[in-house]
């Protein structure tokens, strides 16, 4: 299957919302006695929750994902792969940078602790700087969890993630039954359920979407519309049921305060929102295709691409140094937190922040080109099975745990450098790294970044025009972690293995059957 770029834009945008919004919402106040605090905006001018309903775009990162992972998959199991060296390859690519980040940040804590810095500014920034982690986690389970969602796409098709939408359905409203009443331990635990329920509900819409059942070739168009209408109709009306009469609020993000929450966990409503927004991103398809086809918007596109996990992990860095710039030495001008003059600094605001990042993301490259080197060599074969696996398996999972634990907590919660996180990421990356060296499919080389042969080149590992082959996958963030240009070791030649059973899977994917039918 050709690379399909309006995947490669709904990354690309998804990606790019997510640091205007949090850039958007951070709000820095200097105090008389020279505190710097940072109210939540949301909580301080109510209406701004509307705003979130544009900037929370996250449902249509997880919708390409699956896409992409659909693809990933059904060619690493085509030429023999293993779900271990499958999710090997992509939880490397994600923890690598990932751990790089949080140890710098970590140490930067570290320091500042033993030189006496305040203990809630120090809480800040490591809360500041831990965002945006939540995202993390759930979606390095559902990649973890992709060959058994795959299973279940092949023999149900749609009604796999309708199914799940029924039951996260059946979450949210018993949370928001438990808010009403004195939420319990038990009911927390249930509904920390629907953060794989509704965001795997949309990473599975991906899979149907890749194999044609929302859309994709001639036989299933007409249905394919329909559906992605009803999608935005329906998701449409939902939310504004679940939020008006119902008792969820606008906010499609946390704020403090509010008894519910449509992200924490993922809410009824968000599921309403997330179909309505996968809709609406399928009925504007076409249209979005077209534009792509200009050579500057790809051009766009593809440089946007090529740093989004940078740009993911490090745009909270610069609202510090300016910060520290502008606010500490109190040459920002600084009028009531809300007001008409303050929205109009944010054009300033958001112009500065941006050169900030530029230059920030320049100053990594060094660290970018480092990564890609312990990369090529920590990559798992495609086939690791036995020890190997278990030993995957055991640092993905101590990773996950880490990773939740900071998402939760940020980097210094209470002020406090955090012991056991900082050793368990640690433990679960060289455990998770230990497994590589050892090819137990035999192999003298590694696999490309999404299962295909490792020999086809820089052209297609980076995500460039050419790569008309990777169906999307080894996008974004195999860019982002500055594998750009580089080739890949060329592995044994494989090349044309299990192309006859891939291609009897293909014809009797989900959407053909449907098509036959």
């Amino acid at each position: 299957m050709s690379r399909d770029r309006y995947v490669d834009f709904l990354r690309a945008w998804a990606i790019l919302l997510v640091v205007l919004g949090h850039w958007l919402i951070t709000g820095l106040i200097r105090h008389p006695d020279g505190e710097i605090t940072a109210p939540e905006l949301l909580a301080t001018v109510p209406w701004t929750q509307w705003l979130t309903l544009g900037f929370q775009i996250m449902p249509l990162f997880f919708l390409a994902g699956g896409h992409a992972a659909a693809g990933s998959w059904a060619r690493a199991r085509a030429a023999g792969g293993s779900a271990a060296g499958w999710v090997g390859q992509r939880a490397v690519r994600l923890l690598l940078p990932t751990a790089v980040y949080s140890g710098l940040v970590l140490l930067a804590v570290g320091v500042c602790s033993a030189l006496g810095v305040d203990r809630v500014t120090l809480a800040l920034v490591g809360w500041a700087m831990a965002m945006q982690f939540w995202f993390l986690p759930v979606y390095l389970l559902l990649s973890a969890l992709t060959p058994v969602l795959y299973l279940l796409h092949e023999r149900w098709g749609l009604r796999v993630p309708v199914g799940m939408g029924v039951v996260g359905l059946g979450v949210g409203m018993l949370v928001a039954a438990g808010a009403a009443s004195s939420r319990g331990s038990a009911v927390e635990a249930i509904g920390a359920l629907n953060y794989l329920l509704v965001w795997g509900v949309v990473y599975q819409l991906g899979l149907c979407w890749r194999d044609g059942l929302l859309g994709g070739d001639e036989g299933t168009a007409p249905r394919a519309r329909g559906r992605a209408v009803a999608m935005a109709v329906g998701g449409g009306a939902g939310f504004a049921l679940l939020v008006g009469p119902g008792p969820f609020p606008i906010s499609l993000i946390l704020v403090t305060g509010e008894e519910l929450s449509n992200t924490n966990p993922p809410s009824a409503a968000m599921l309403a929102w997330s179909s309505a927004q996968v809709g609406v991103a399928l009925l504007i398809a076409p249209v979005v295709r077209r534009v792509l086809e200009r050579a500057r918007v790809r051009r766009a596109v593809r440089v946007l691409g090529a740093g989004s996990m940078a740009l993911y992990l490090w745009h909270m860095l610069p609202v510090l140094i300016v910060a520290a710039a502008f606010y500490l030495t109190g040459l920002a001008p600084e009028p009531r937190y809300g007001s008409t003059g303050w929205w109009a600094l944010r054009v300033p605001w958001l112009l500065v922040l941006g050169v900030v990042l530029v230059g920030v993301l320049r100053a990594l490259r060094p660290v970018e080109r480092a990564l890609a080197s312990v990369e090529v060599r920590v990559r798992p074969g495609a086939r690791i099975r036995g020890a190997a696996a278990w030993r995957m398996w055991a640092g993905l999972g101590v990773s996950v745990w880490a990773l939740t634990y900071f998402a939760g907590h940020g980097f210094a919660y209470g002020g406090e450098f955090p012991v056991w996180p900082a050793v368990g990421l640690a433990l679960g990356m060289v455990t998770l790294c230990a497994a590589f060296p050892r090819r137990d499919d035999g192999s003298e080389g590694s696999e490309g970044s999404d299962g295909s042969e490792g020999s086809k080149g820089s052209k297609e590992s980076d995500g460039s025009e050419g790569s008309d082959a990777d169906d999307n996958e080894g996008g974004a963030w195999a860019q982002g972690s500055g594998r750009s240009g580089q080739a890949q070791p060329s592995g044994r030649a494989r090349r044309g293995r299990g192309a006859p059973e891939e291609a009897a899977r293909l014809g009797r994917s989900p959407a053909d059957r449907e098509t036959r039918s």
